[in-house]
């Protein structure tokens, strides 16, 4: 074979590698109605539902089947699979369900496209949810254990929330802790719920106390939780008796602090709150 017939049979290898590739490339396509827009966009209220059209675009010789289906919210296709002809573009609506209950913001969906030889392309699609904003959070399950104080802090409102945090201790004899207001290293989602440790490392080995936790964030949000805590050490029969003696002497004064002078109902501070008792734990 001469040096010409090799090169065109190369040529001919080449083309055939190529020409493949870039109709596979320019099969179909899939975009926003109307043209001019790279992504979907939306907006509504939770539990109400948006309309749009999505375009399914066919340049080739040969009719293309493709299944569409939505990413990151609840989307509805009028049709799905579609079969779109040769050289034709299907226009097919679909709607945006705005689940009830979101919290405002911005949301990231899409809608997918494949095809039966399983090639897939995606449009963005953003949804932006409307609505009031509340800032509301709640301090729950506060408890001493040893490692320290723990508690749960509850976004109840509808914006994200970055808590600030107070911690209060009191003793017979006077207060222990007063930990003025600090940020917290977290970002607490709406309608979320996280379990939080407050370090404690010098707690009493003898004492009554009453801890108070108090968390605030940006928009008026606020709550207290309290909790009542015994710490008695033990040490054998003589340590026995004088932690008797002693939670004797503690019960005598916390009795005389906490008695009205003239009698009368009892103040909310002076009601019963739930008391847990800890063992063998202090310095």
């Amino acid at each position: 074979m001469s040096s010409a017939a090799r090169v065109l049979c190369l040529s001919l290898l080449l083309l055939s590698a190529i020409v493949p590739t870039a109709t596979a490339a320019e099969a179909w396509s899939v975009a926003p109605s109307g043209g001019g827009r790279p992504s979907f966009y939306t907006e509504g209220e939770p539990g109400t539902v948006q309309r749009d059209t999505v375009s399914v675009t066919n340049p080739g010789d040969e009719p293309v089947t493709v299944r569409l289906r939505g990413t990151g919210v609840p989307i509805a296709f009028a049709e799905s699979p579609v079969r779109i002809p040769a050289r034709t573009r299907a226009e097919v609506p679909f709607t945006v369900t705005v689940p009830t209950g979101t919290a405002p913001g911005d949301r990231s969906a899409g809608i997918v496209a494949r095809d039966t030889d399983g090639r897939t392309k995606t449009v963005p699609l953003r949804l932006r949810v409307t609505g009031p904003e509340l800032s509301a959070l709640t301090v729950e399950h506060v408890e001493v254990r040893a490692e320290g104080i723990a508690y749960e802090l509850v976004n109840r409102g509808t914006t994200p929330i970055a808590p600030t945090l107070a911690v209060r201790a009191d003793g017979v004899f006077g207060r222990l802790l007063d930990r003025a207001p600090r940020h917290l290293p977290l970002a607490l989602p709406p309608g979320s719920r996280t379990e939080l440790t407050e370090p404690w490392p010098d707690r009493p080995a003898l004492d009554a106390v009453d801890v108070r936790l108090t968390v605030t964030a940006a928009g008026g949000a606020s709550d207290t939780a309290e909790t009542s805590v015994r710490f008695v050490p033990w040490g054998g029969a003589a340590g026995v008796a004088g932690a008797l003696a002693t939670a004797g002497a503690l019960f005598a004064v916390r009795h005389r602090r906490r008695r009205k002078p003239y009698g009368g109902e009892p103040t909310e501070a002076e009601r019963p709150v739930r008391q847990a008792e800890l063992t063998g734990v202090g310095t």
